[in-house]
């Protein structure tokens, strides 16, 4: 979400009272009631004509994709007409709050996981819980889609933000298996180090994208936010950044490293480990010099603090949610179809990269003959938890005080105890 929303004029736009938290995706239990507005069932009406507003039908790599499944399901359900409006993913959630809240947008809309609580503030979204009925989506996928414990959005493709390996680098450092914990990740890199020339672990460390920090601490035991609580500060999320201060100061993690710089490095064969969306990897090889290496990422589970605990990803993913109201009914359909047809979502697949939604989708053969995606579903997706912040309205400016603060403990100005309670502090006065 743009920072230019302040939380002042965001609640304005969702018109929701300033004493409001907004639930999270599968984090309901921190929600408080009713924080989903007026939010009801789904409206049945006979009307054939909505559109279908995203991002992907203004970028170059999804927009004919898209189009070619819209041509498919209105040329074979007769009557039905899909519009197909679209703005650039940076201006997306401005232009759908404003619309929403006008009365101005209806139909189908796609959305970023991390944008359904704040669209569901509105309370202009259907409950597709009756949608759901008799669908086989992943349960990992499917509370992607909740808010408050209400099915407000049907997943359109679910994994996370996780590790990815360059395997040939591990097996020269004499790595022959992904490190489980924390100390044989840590072990890996040492390592990786030795071979020279090589950042062992491309990890973000520009503040653009240090919320990255957030999977560690879980993975060293802090729940971040815990009902409803800002907790960072407490004992294990200090340990995660005295640790990965660690990894800064001995140069197994390099400086001002972002998601572009990190790609890149994987790229050019220059680090064994970085972190991203499935989506990545096609920017990853396209981009090599080196056509081989695609055969050589390998998604691994995050490693964690004591043997046998769970990993832990950030979620990623897209959903589409429906606006209640004229065409509703027609675009919940739609929005089934796309989500649940496996003739529809194998064809992302194919031309988007982005896996299905479903158990049958994903035992399909065209999916289970991609290794890495395989991979990347089974070490990644199934372990991904929605962002402890995207309860909240201002989420973005609250990740942007932690990214503040870690990079402050990155560079020696300040300790993590005190950098993290400052910044517990700054983000519970946003959240107020």
């Amino acid at each position: 979400m743009s920072d230019q929303y302040s939380r002042r004029n965001l609640l304005k736009l969702l018109g929701v009272g300033a004493g409001v938290a907004i639930a999270g995706p599968a984090l309901t239990a921190c929600a408080p009631s009713g924080s989903t507005g007026t939010t009801g069932g789904l409206k049945e009406d006979d009307a054939k004509q909505f559109p279908f507003t995203t991002w992907a039908a203004n970028e170059a790599a999804t927009k004919e994709p898209l189009a070619g499944l819209v041509s498919r399901y209105t040329g074979a359900n007769g009557g039905i007409t899909i519009s197909t409006p679209s703005y650039p993913y940076n201006d997306y959630l401005n232009q759908l709050l404003l619309q929403v809240r006008g009365g101005q947008l209806k139909g189908a809309m796609q959305l970023d996981v991390a944008w359904l609580a704040t669209l569901a503030a509105t309370g202009k979204l259907a409950d597709l819980g009756s949608v759901t009925t008799g669908t086989d989506y992943t349960d990992a996928a499917l509370a992607l889609g909740k808010v408050d414990g209400k099915q407000l959005a049907l997943p359109w493709t679910q994994a996370g933000i996780g590790l990815i390996s360059n395997q040939e680098i591990l097996t020269r450092a004499g790595v022959t298996s992904a490190p489980k914990t924390i100390e044989e990740f840590e072990a890996a890199l040492r390592a990786v180090k030795g071979l020279g020339g090589i950042v062992p672990y491309a990890a973000m460390t520009k503040v653009d994208q240090l919320k990255d920090i957030i999977p560690w601490m879980w993975a060293f035991g802090s729940p971040v936010v815990e009902n409803g609580k800002i907790v960072i500060g407490d004992e294990p999320s200090v340990a995660a950044l005295t640790w990965y201060k660690k990894l800064y100061d001995e140069k197994l993690i390099a400086a001002d490293v972002n998601r572009v710089d990190a790609r890149a490095l994987m790229s050019q064969g220059k680090t064994a480990f970085y972190e991203d969306a499935i989506s990545g990897r096609a920017a990853v090889t396209n981009s090599s010099p080196d056509k081989t290496l695609g055969d050589k990422l390998v998604p691994v589970a995050r490693a964690v603090r004591t043997a046998g605990d769970k990993p832990r990803h950030l979620a990623w993913g897209h959903v589409i949610a429906i606006v209640n109201g004229a065409g509703g009914t027609a675009a919940a359909q739609f929005a089934k179809t796309l989500t649940t047809d496996t003739a529809y979502s194998l064809d992302w697949f194919a031309k988007a990269g982005l896996p299905p939604t479903t158990k049958t989708g994903l035992a399909a053969a065209e999916v289970q003959q991609n290794a890495f995606a395989v991979a990347f579903t089974r070490e990644v997706a199934a372990n991904s938890s929605a962002g402890p912040f995207w309860i909240y309205p201002q989420f973005s400016q609250m990740e942007k005080v932690l990214a503040e603060k870690v990079q402050a403990i990155l560079i020696g100005r300040s300790s993590p105890k005190e950098a993290l309670t400052e910044a517990r502090e700054q983000m519970s006065a946003l959240a107020k």
